[in-house]
């Protein structure tokens, strides 16, 4: 069948990739207790969708016989947009929406770049045939591609290569015959650690001078030269899959990642030193809308689940029948709706892009802003539904190995539709959700992962057709006469006079 499934995934991790967290290196990924969980999640996509009743729901075949995720198909039909979207939903359900960084997502990015060849080929810096041949490379191999788009913050007062700045984020500092070499920073790696190789480029604008920073490369993680310093494990510091259910299988990671003397090949190398290409192989091309079409997908089964978890708290503690609660559980349905309307409207007013169907542009970023708007109002919803249950709750589950304590539990946890135990268990998932250090990780990446609010309100300023909306307040105003100057000065005279 040709099929990646979990086994070999999680086999190609450990590859002497060089990761540091808790002051150590780790020698095997799939093994180490702040990532081995959350990589089995990862791999549990592919045997999913490799069982046979998933066949045709969740993979293609692009033409060479050999079967790959769905998440690599350039949709030419509305049909094949909806077919790709179904698939990417039944992947987002086996996480819940918590990976943000699955490997549909980038996927979506190095798909839609290939879609924009033409954008690469009217540039000097673009390189389409290395475009072109990576993206058959990791199609067909159904990568796990990462990517760092980001310059560690820095000074944001000031430039990339002003002073403090120019050695921070990465840049290319030699190249030969064989390549360039590079050296510097990047982050924000989501899901590096667990990914196979990782997209190193820029979402920002650069200026004309700042060429050495202007590159675009696809990269395994183990070349030699190349670290990745993870943050704080939230998988590590579970002590269980009951008391942490969330952070202790989807935590997907973030590491900032240092170059020292990297050298890529130039058939890894996408665009070079050209800053203009470099800025519009997202804009020009289908890439940015595409990768956050996927994002609102995700988004949409993220919220979905969230919302089932606040009636469930409700039906719980008995305040299911309440008006006020009724009336919160409303809204939080059409908040939820409003999502899925911008999905399905996305893809309705979608349109052909040379040979290739793609989401409306304009839908997608309008959808970003008011994501950004109902996510923290969601996860406040479920604080206030969820009130003091979700901090009375026994220590670990190690208390239910003893009886004098599970006695208690089960004499303090009372609800009129589960059992003590079951209630334990809602409030320790309802908990992972919206207080503990993984919700509030999440909370920060759906409010910033597609950008401070100055930037994805451009984006929807960018693609929103003006024209029309101007256009109609042109025809309201033509539909009736202007008052005339000469025959109105009178009147202005007597007003004066009077």
């Amino acid at each position: 069948m040709g099929h990646k499934t979990a086994e070999s995934h999680l086999r190609s991790l450990d590859d002497g990739r060089r990761i540091f967290i808790d002051g150590e290196r780790v020698e095997r990924v799939t093994e180490h207790p702040a990532f081995r969980q959350a990589a089995r999640s990862v791999a549990g996509l592919y045997d999913f969708q490799a069982e046979p009743a998933q066949r045709e729901k969740m993979t293609f075949d692009p033409g060479n016989g050999r079967r790959v995720s769905r998440a690599w198909q350039l949709p030419t039909s509305y049909e094949e947009l909806v077919a790709r979207r179904e698939a990417l939903v039944a992947w987002a359900e086996l996480h819940h929406g918590f990976m943000g960084r699955s490997p549909d997502h980038v996927a979506s990015t190095v798909a839609a770049m290939y879609m924009g060849l033409d954008v690469y080929e009217a540039y000097e810096g673009g390189r389409p045939d290395v475009v072109r041949d990576y993206y058959a490379h990791a199609r067909d191999n159904d990568l796990y591609i990462s990517y760092v788009i980001i310059d560690p913050q820095g000074d944001r007062s000031k430039a990339t290569s002003a002073e403090g700045n120019a050695d921070l984020a990465v840049a290319i500092v030699d190249e030969d015959a064989g390549g360039i070499t590079v050296r510097g920073s990047k982050m924000l790696g989501t899901g590096a650690v667990l990914s196979n190789e990782i997209l190193v480029t820029t979402l920002r604008p650069l200026k004309p001078d700042e060429g050495r920073y202007a590159f675009t490369a696809a990269v395994p993680l183990n070349l030699a030269g190349m670290s990745l310093l993870s943050r704080r494990s939230y998988e590590r510091a579970s002590p269980s899959t009951f008391d942490y259910p969330l952070s202790s299988r989807f935590d997907e990671n973030d590491a900032l990642l240092f170059f020292d003397d990297v050298k890529i090949p130039w058939d890894r190398v996408f665009v070079h030193r050209d800053p203009a290409c470099q800025l519009a192989q997202w804009h020009d091309t289908p890439a940015h809308a595409y990768q956050n079409y996927q994002a609102e997908i995700r988004l949409l089964v993220k919220m979905r689940f969230l919302v089932g978890l606040a009636r469930k708290i409700t039906e719980t503690i008995g305040t299911f029948n309440f008006p006020q609660v009724r009336e919160t559980l409303g809204e939080l349905a059409g908040h939820v709706g409003m999502i899925e309307a911008f999905v399905y409207g996305m893809e309705a007013k979608g349109r052909q892009r040379g040979p290739y169907f793609m989401p409306d542009a304009g839908l997608v970023y309008a959808a970003q802003i008011q994501s950004q708007l109902l996510y923290p109002k969601i996860i406040h919803f479920l604080r206030e539904l969820s009130g003091g249950g979700v901090l009375m709750l026994p220590s670990s589950v190690e208390d239910f190995a003893n009886p004098e304590i599970a006695a208690l539990i089960g004499r303090t946890q009372y609800s009129p539709s589960l059992s003590s135990q079951e209630r334990v268990k809602l409030f320790k998932l309802a908990w992972d959700a919206v207080g503990s250090e993984f919700a509030s990780r999440h909370t920060q990446y759906e409010m910033f992962y597609s950008g401070p609010r100055p930037v994805t309100t451009g984006m929807a300023f960018r693609t929103f057709d003006w024209d029309r909306a101007t256009g109609a307040v042109d025809a309201m105003l033509a539909s009736y006469p202007t008052p005339d100057i000469a025959r109105a000065e009178p009147c202005a005279s007597a007003a004066r006079a009077g």
